[in-house]
This record gives C-alpha cells, structure tokens and sequence, in this order.
C-alpha cells in the first residue's frame, strides 16, 4: 500500500511540546480505528517517514506502540497489519461451538489431552468431590477459522459425566450432554488476566508474556457441580464489557461455588 492512498486526516507532525512519535501514533490511530478494516496492510515504515517528513524511528516507535495495544499486528516478511476487532465475550452460559457458529465463524477443535487424576483441593471443593477422589480432566485447544483462540483446562465430575471420554471431544460438549439429557443450567465465572506462559503462548502462537483474559466457569446442573473450567483467551482478539448498576449486591457467595479471585 503506498502512502499516497493511506487514507487519514490531514494531519502534520509538527515541532512542539508534543512528541513526534506521539503525534504520528493517534494519526495512525484514527486510521486504523476509523477507515480501514481488518486486515488491511499500512504503508512501510519508509513511505510513512516520507510523508510525515520524521524519521523512521519515530515511525517505528509509534507502530510499536500501536502493536502493544493490539490495533496493529505485524507478519513477517510481509509487513503490518491493522488487526481483527477483538471480540466480546458474552457473559452467558454458551459453549464455544455456538458461540463461534454465532459470529459466523467456523470452529475446530482439538483435543490435547485427557486424564483421570485427583484434582487440586479447589477443584474437588467446587466438583463437590471427598478428599483423595478422582476426576476427569480434559485439555482442549479451541479455534475459529483456523486461527487459536482459547486454551481450555477442564475437570468434571466423574460420576455425573462419567462417559465423557467416549463422546467427540472435538465437538460441543455442552450440546452432546444436552443429548444425555445432562443440561447444564447454571455456572459461577470468574475473570482475570494473566501473561501467557510458555506452553500456552506456543499453542496460541503468540509470544511468551503476550495478556491473555482468563475465566474459570464452575457450571451445575439443577445444583449439582459437573464443570470446573478454566479457559485462557487471546488477550489481542477478545475484550468483555458489563453493564453496571449502582445497587446492593446480590447476597450470593461466588466463593461456595469455586470462585478463587
């Protein structure tokens, strides 16, 4: 894309108490946030010092910034790139299959492990599950149209669910329980965000330390505990936004759930 048919206000960089960088990084925020869509290449970093007349580190410190906050993402080789919009996640009960096909996006699965193991006290308080007794535990990697997204660590009771091994765990669990008359109608989630770790960010291909959003749902069936899930999204394609009212809170514990934050 050359810088000719960049569009952007007619803004200049300019002397003055504002930093060059500064100015030339909410020049190419207004462009990437208002005119271009997803996807869409920027000029390189010499066509951009070109037509704002700074140098190319002020460039390259100002798309750097830009690529910190997720607006710009560059590929190797080929250049920069105004990112996909990140998407909300939606604080309801949904498995990640509908919610994905919702989106008009096509979801995959992958299946990369499951166990039988005594899982950590947490879990068993929140599974309702005696001191020493075993769990089923299941690790997925979750994308849509190919592209990672989500992490999942699950653990689920063993009895409630006991033939889950023997379901297509590359398909919606939650639709397939549904078919066994197991209906999950309830789950306390908790959210918070981490830096990925070095396995999490390989199997996202992001970089070690990249913000992930993380959200551990305990979901139940007519108040019995089946789930403890703990999923780790790509911080670069996702955001959450709540409604917020100014009221006494409700009276239930999250904590006797397996709340952990």
């Amino acid at each position: 894309m050359s810088a000719a048919a960049f569009p952007s206000r007619p803004d200049r960089v300019v002397d003055g108490p504002t930093p060059k960088h500064a100015q030339l990084r909410e020049i190419l925020r207004h462009a990437v946030e208002r005119e271009l869509p997803p996807g869409s290449p920027i000029p390189s970093e010499r066509e951009l010092a070109e037509r704002y007349q700074v140098s190319r580190l002020t460039v390259r410190s100002a798309i750097g910034k830009l690529v910190e906050e997720g607006l710009l993402s560059r590929v190797r080789g080929k250049g920069t790139f105004t990112a996909s919009r990140r998407m909300e996640l939606q604080l309801y009960l949904m498995s990640f299959t509908d919610d994905m096909r919702r989106r008009g996006l096509e979801p995959t699965t992958e299946v990369l492990g499951t166990t039988t193991e005594v899982p950590p006290a947490a879990t068993a308080n929140a599974l309702g599950l005696a001191e020493g007794a075993a769990a089923l535990r299941l690790k997925r990697l979750r994308r849509a149209d190919g592209i990672p997204l989500a992490v999942e660590r699950g653990w689920y009771h063993p009895v409630r669910v006991a033939g889950l091994f023997e379901l297509d765990l590359t398909r919606s669990l939650y639709a397939q329980l549904a078919e066994q008359d197991i209906r999950l109608d309830h789950a306390w989630q908790t959210v918070w965000a981490e830096s990925a770790d070095k396995e999490t960010a390989r199997l996202l291909g992001i970089r070690t330390g990249s913000p992930l959003l993380v959200f551990r749902r305990v979901s139940s069936m007519a108040g019995a505990p089946v789930e403890d899930m703990t999923s780790w999204y790509r911080g670069d394609h996702y955001q959450v936004t709540m409604q917020l009212d100014r009221s006494s809170p409700d009276s239930g514990n999250p904590a006797k759930h397996g709340g952990t934050r």
